[in-house]
């Protein structure tokens, strides 16, 4: 009797959000409704787990929000959830609810709290939606691309001012811990200075040389891409933020030059093609996992296919940036 009694799965979103998510959440709904599940939608993560913020989803419930960004499901972070009595909530929750999985979409964070819930006897499979890319088993992270297409669009604008008033301008893009976004944003604008947390750099030789030896071939107006993650690197120089390297840049070289931190537009706006259809097939990839009984595992990209790991091995992996897209970078932002 217990073997067909009804399965029931989650699906949350967490961490920072990222257009696509919401593609992601409408195909693990879909998928489980036409696999005979119930479908439940937890609100604002692992808060609104630890809080039984719970809803019942159906095909319907999820209609027309393919092409919104943020998530339908909201998102939050919470400390308490890191705690043993927070994930003893979180447990009871699914079990009152008779929760047999769930599809957490997110980062390596999110990624971290379905590890420990999986220890705790509950199937978690994660699914990287992320605007930073740095999830490190996975090629591609859900958000990403339509986050390089938001940086590339905003910086096309700046790049009119500067080049009618023979400006530089200094340009933040997030990226905490990666510089991916800033990397690829900043060869598709033509960057003549990109700096990344990952590789070390010199104001001096890496933005002021560079400028000067632009200047040579006779370019008045620069751009410069800085991920936020190298203010501290920045700050070691006696450089405090994107203001502090304009106002050098300026005092340095006599060009006029302005700051522009891009912030939190990076994250919104409607996915493109590529998050719609990874968020879709990474979503239903998911949902299919956890059917079947399978849990502990994170949904990844790689060479274009989909693919899954075991979550331990895939929050012990490393992701670097390309040198060589960085060399090629330098030698073509002159």
């Amino acid at each position: 009797m217990e073997e067909n009694k009804q399965k029931t799965i989650a699906v949350l979103t967490s961490g920072g959000d990222a257009p696509g998510m919401n593609a992601a959440v409408r195909a693990v709904v879909r998928t489980g409704c036409e696999n005979g599940a119930r479908v439940l939608g937890i609100r604002r993560g692992y808060a609104g787990l630890m809080e039984n913020d719970i809803t019942e989803l159906n095909i319907r419930s999820v209609s027309d929000i393919i092409h919104r960004g943020g998530t339908k499901l909201h998102s939050a972070r919470s400390k308490r959830f890191c705690t043993e009595e927070g994930m003893a909530e979180a447990i009871q929750v699914c079990r009152n609810n008779d929760i047999s999985g769930i599809v957490v979409i997110g980062g390596d964070g999110s990624f971290r709290g379905a590890r420990d819930l999986s220890l705790r006897g509950v199937n978690c499979v994660g699914v990287p939606g992320t605007i930073d890319n740095d999830i490190a088993c996975c090629d591609y992270t859900i958000g990403y691309d339509t986050a390089l297409n938001t940086i590339m669009d905003m910086v096309d604008r700046i790049r009119d001012t500067s080049e009618s008033h023979e400006r530089c301008s200094v340009v933040e893009v997030m990226g905490r811990r990666a510089g991916y976004l800033a990397l690829n944003a900043g060869i598709a604008i033509g960057a003549t200075a990109i700096l990344l947390p990952e590789i070390d750099f010199d104001i001096e030789r890496d933005v002021i040389d560079r400028i000067r030896r632009t200047q040579r071939t006779g370019k008045k107006h620069f751009i410069i891409v800085v991920a936020e993650g190298v203010a501290d690197s920045m700050k070691a120089q006696g450089i405090e933020g994107v203001s502090g390297l304009s106002a050098y840049i300026q005092e340095n070289l006599k060009v006029e030059s302005r700051a522009t931190v891009l912030g939190h537009v990076q994250r919104g706006g409607s996915p493109s093609v590529k998050d719609r259809v990874v968020g879709s097939t990474m979503g239903n990839y998911a949902a299919h996992l956890l059917l079947s009984g399978v849990g502990n595992r994170v949904v990844a990209m790689q060479k274009e296919q989909i693919v899954d790991y075991d979550i331990f091995e895939a929050l012990k992996m490393t992701k670097t940036i390309d040198m060589d897209m960085y060399r090629a970078a330098l030698e073509i932002g002159i």
